[in-house]
């Protein structure tokens, strides 16, 4: 912790910080979650680094934060694999950043093949970070010393960092390419994340089960959803995701021996069972339909436009020290080859052009 860092966690503070973050232009910035730890996952801890101060905020006082996103509001954020926080940042108070400036993805367009914070730290600045909190439980309170500071690595650094990095982009001439990276982002994370219920309980493992099994499937899942919001923890803590597979395959009929999931507590264990039998109970008509996967057959012109595309792809790559997936990954191939014209208007600008599209 450097002299002029603390953590806020009252709103005389927030208030005395908020002058001296209205007047820079940029803030490094990072989050802290509880995922491991709670369900739904939250906002538990904003690291905030701007000239002369590295603060923490902590959003589980009893602290009104929407002045600190207003003070947020037209900054450049600089973040280092930015997209959980976005989210983060978005379910809190529906904050969207104007502008961000993401170290990890400049790495990647830069042709970096290990480009976590501690690895180009490391590479570029001679900085070696302690991840030994990295798996804490964030809703604790108070934070220990270590917590602090390894939160407090995450942001201290990223202004050192993302100069050198945006450098480097403008001597390649990738600086659009990072900026229309960085646009999408914000685009597709700064939003509320929909769960489509309709499709979320299809777990690994169940594309071959029958009707009756889909059934017990959706029902489990729903009934693990309302265990875990019940229980504040990740689902898989309260049945893992094959588990919940395997009872549906197994389950016949109300007497027929079942695999069921271990270390249920009595209470757990008889809602688990009325949730299979809801399930049972249903009309046949009524269980989930199994999905059809409709395959057309790819026309010579397609699969001649996939090669094209591939070479294309690959040479840029090569020529440009860069991973080819971050042109376009293979699927993406696949879609820009068959000839209806829609996923061409779905990437970004400097990769249609590298592609020659």
């Amino acid at each position: 912790m450097t002299e002029s860092s603390h953590l806020i966690d009252t709103q005389d503070q927030l208030k005395e910080f908020l002058p001296a973050l209205r007047k820079t232009d940029w803030v490094g910035l990072d989050t802290e979650a509880d995922s491991l730890h709670s369900y739904p996952e939250k906002l538990c801890l904003l690291q905030i680094s701007i000239p002369g101060k590295d603060v923490l905020i902590d959003p589980l006082s009893s602290l009104d934060i929407s002045p600190l996103f207003e003070a947020l509001n037209k900054k450049e954020l600089l973040m280092h694999g930015s997209d959980n926080d976005l989210r983060l940042m978005y379910a809190a108070n529906k904050f969207v950043p104007d502008r961000i400036f993401d170290t990890m993805w400049a790495a990647r367009v830069l042709g970096f093949t290990a480009f976590g914070l501690n690895d180009l730290l490391s590479k570029l600045i001679g900085i070696t970070l302690d991840k030994g909190s990295q798996k804490a439980n964030w809703t604790r309170r108070p934070l220990t010393e270590k917590m602090k500071l390894y939160a407090l690595n995450d942001s201290l650094h990223l202004r050192s960092l993302a100069d050198l990095l945006k450098t480097e982009l403008k001597t390649k001439a990738r600086l659009s390419w990072h900026q229309q990276i960085c646009e999408r982002l914000i685009e597709e994370h700064s939003s509320n994340r929909q769960l489509d219920l309709d499709q979320a309980w299809r777990l690994k493992g169940s594309s071959k089960l029958t009707r009756r099994s889909l059934a017990i499937l959706k029902e489990t899942w729903h009934w693990r959803e309302q265990e875990a919001v019940k229980a504040n923890k990740p689902p898989y803590f309260i049945v893992r995701h094959e588990d919940l597979v395997r009872l549906a395959e197994t389950v016949i009929d109300r007497d027929t021996k079942t695999v069921w999931p271990h270390k249920l507590s009595t209470r757990r264990f008889n809602s688990l069972r009325e949730a299979v039998g809801q399930a049972l109970d249903l009309d046949s008509d009524n269980c989930p339909e199994i999905p059809q996967v409709n395959r057309r057959r790819i026309k010579a012109s397609e699969k001649k436009l996939y090669e094209s595309l591939k070479e294309i792809r690959d040479k840029q790559a090569e020529e440009l020290k860069i991973d080819p997936t971050l042109i376009a990954s293979r699927s993406t191939l696949v879609k820009l080859s068959l000839e209806d014209g829609e996923e061409k208007e779905k990437i970004l600008p400097w990769q249609r052009d590298l592609l020659n599209l």
